[in-house]
């Protein structure tokens, strides 16, 4: 049974129409607003928050790209997944000043703490980002998973992928999303772990696994010389990318700022920590078992992106098939109705309602809807150039992520602890790690044809390229600030730890229980229980 039947259409035309009927009743909610359009109001609760995170990180890179990379190289890109203590720090470190601030999004809190500049230089670096990652990564995801599993072409896949999903993310706004983003990730976990345990029963359980693939497949630490994931390379770099993904992007962090209180922000980071361990199980995995299914003649495909969608084709019964590729597809569109929304958030609230302060509620909710049709549209014009950087999906959105990242984290982690760095520091930490950034991926296109210094520049270990950088901007950080004016003390109220009043920090105390931190605990134990056994001394040696 490898191809797809009246019934799975018919199941996953059921699941759309649930998603869809949910979508419904959150559009009729009230949208008056902007903030009822970009924060929901700013009434949603932790179960809510928490599920919409998980479900905005599981994507395309995860659902096509994490399987496929961990096809061919095994669980090493597993030190990106387990980032749940990221997720944690958001909780703890970042909340409680974003809540503080009131602001619809990071580059707003940017202009509190640094100035206008810091601003307008995130906002450009973060839709540029948007379009070469997260838009162009989703919809060619969207493709392939149509391509593999429904045998519908390559592009009128991708039209699928953008026009369903902009249905409801253009009229509905960020309550939409959330909602249907809920109900995505529970329906992808569990059909995810229908995929992971029916395959492991085909190799006849984890000692089968072990020996089809061989336990280098299975070891998080790849040796130092290795020319793509060093261990020591990830074990820095990952860190590094996931402190500007998790705690400081838009993408992720719109979802916390729609909390109805600092508590709910919390708890809701608190349980998306919890979902975060899965997809080490539920998707890298699957892409080692494919891999062993391929060594035992069980399994076939084509390029190593699409492993985890022909599994579900060949390996599913009819019926689970419809409805785990409904779930897979869902999943990419909540992805990319995140990516929208935060688009159109961004350009509505940082760029024209700065040009234009005195825009009324409506006008900014319409502006916000033609700036995602012009996002959508270039990331569709950046997905043949993908391929230049990587083949694999997952491996080409780290390593343009570990050229962005770099300067954006340092500013924001920075700048809540150290209350003498200033708007100068900041923008030139940012202006120049942005061009060293994007002069690097410029070098990777054309590696090809550089030699020399140059060629070299473009071939340094993006991981390592990572860690440099991020080096290089604190120090561009803190030689800039130190070098000009501080900043006016009474500006910082509030934006740095030792510029909290005493009335805030006693506020922010009593929004946490005993309970919120044992459960954090907990989390960090997982994290390093996994990275134990996924090592070369545990079960995986």
């Amino acid at each position: 049974m490898n191809v797809f039947v009246t019934f799975d259409w018919i199941v996953v035309a059921g699941y759309f129409l649930v998603i869809m009927g949910i979508a419904v009743w959150a559009m009729r909610q009230k949208q008056e607003s902007s903030e009822d359009y970009f924060l929901a109001g700013r009434h949603v609760g932790w179960f809510v928050i928490g599920a919409s995170i998980f479900a905005s990180n599981i994507g395309a890179e995860h659902v096509v790209g994490l399987a496929g990379t961990a096809t061919k190289t095994g669980v090493v890109m597993g030190h990106y997944e387990l980032h749940s203590w990221l997720v944690l720090l958001l909780g703890w470190v970042f909340v409680p000043f974003y809540m503080r601030s009131r602001v619809f999004t990071m580059p707003e809190f940017l202009e509190k703490r640094y100035g206008g500049e810091a601003r307008w230089m995130l906002t450009l670096v973060s839709l540029v980002a948007y379009v070469i990652t997260k838009v162009a990564v989703n919809v060619y995801a969207g493709a392939v998973v149509f391509k593999s599993l429904m045998g519908i072409d390559f592009w009128t896949g991708a039209v699928i992928v953008i026009v369903l999903t902009g249905l409801y993310t253009v009229i509905g706004g960020l309550r939409t999303v959330v909602y249907t983003e809920a109900l995505q990730a529970i329906v992808l976990i569990l059909g995810a772990l229908v995929v992971t345990l029916t395959g492991l029963y085909q190799l006849g359980g984890w000692n089968g696994l072990v020996d089809a693939v061989g336990t280098d497949h299975l070891n998080l630490f790849l040796p130092l010389d290795h020319p793509d994931f060093p261990w020591l390379g990830m074990l820095l770099a990952p860190p590094i990318v996931g402190l500007w993904y998790w705690c400081t992007d838009q993408y992720i962090v719109q979802r916390v700022l729609s909390a109805r209180d600092e508590t709910q922000a919390r708890r809701g980071s608190i349980f998306a920590s919890y979902l975060k361990l899965l997809p080490f199980f539920i998707f890298i995995l699957p892409g080692v078992i494919a891999y062993g299914l391929t060594q035992k003649g069980l399994l076939q495909f084509g390029a190593a992106d699409e492993a985890f969608p022909t599994m579900v084709k060949t390996l599913l019964p009819i019926g689970v098939r419809g409805l785990v590729a409904g779930g897979l597809l869902a999943a990419l569109m909540s992805s990319l109705a995140a990516v929208f929304n935060s688009c159109s958030t961004l350009f509505t609230m940082d760029i024209y309602k700065k040009i234009r302060p005195e825009a009324p509620e409506k006008t900014l909710v319409r502006v916000g809807r033609i700036a995602t049709g012009v996002v959508v549209i270039s990331g569709l014009l950046w997905i043949p150039l993908m391929k230049y950087i990587s083949s694999e999906l997952y491996h080409y959105l780290q390593s343009v992520q570990a050229y962005l990242a770099p300067p954006i984290a340092a500013v924001f982690f920075f700048g809540l602890f150290f209350s003498r760095l200033n708007a100068k520091g900041a923008t030139t930490a940012m202006v120049s790690g942005f061009l060293v950034g994007m002069a690097r991926l410029v070098a990777e296109l054309s590696k090809s044809h550089l030699s020399g210094w140059l060629y070299r520049f473009a071939s340094v270990n993006f991981l390592y390229f990572a860690v440099y950088l991020f080096f290089f901007c604190v120090a561009v950080l803190v030689l800039v600030s130190l070098l000009t004016a501080p900043p006016t003390r009474a500006k910082l109220q509030g934006l740095t730890y030792a510029t909290t009043v005493q009335a805030d920090r006693e506020s922010s105390r009593a929004s946490w229980t005993m309970r919120d931190l044992v459960l954090s605990v907990v989390v960090v134990f997982l994290i390093v229980a996994i990275m134990i056994c996924f090592s070369p001394l545990g079960i995986a040696g």
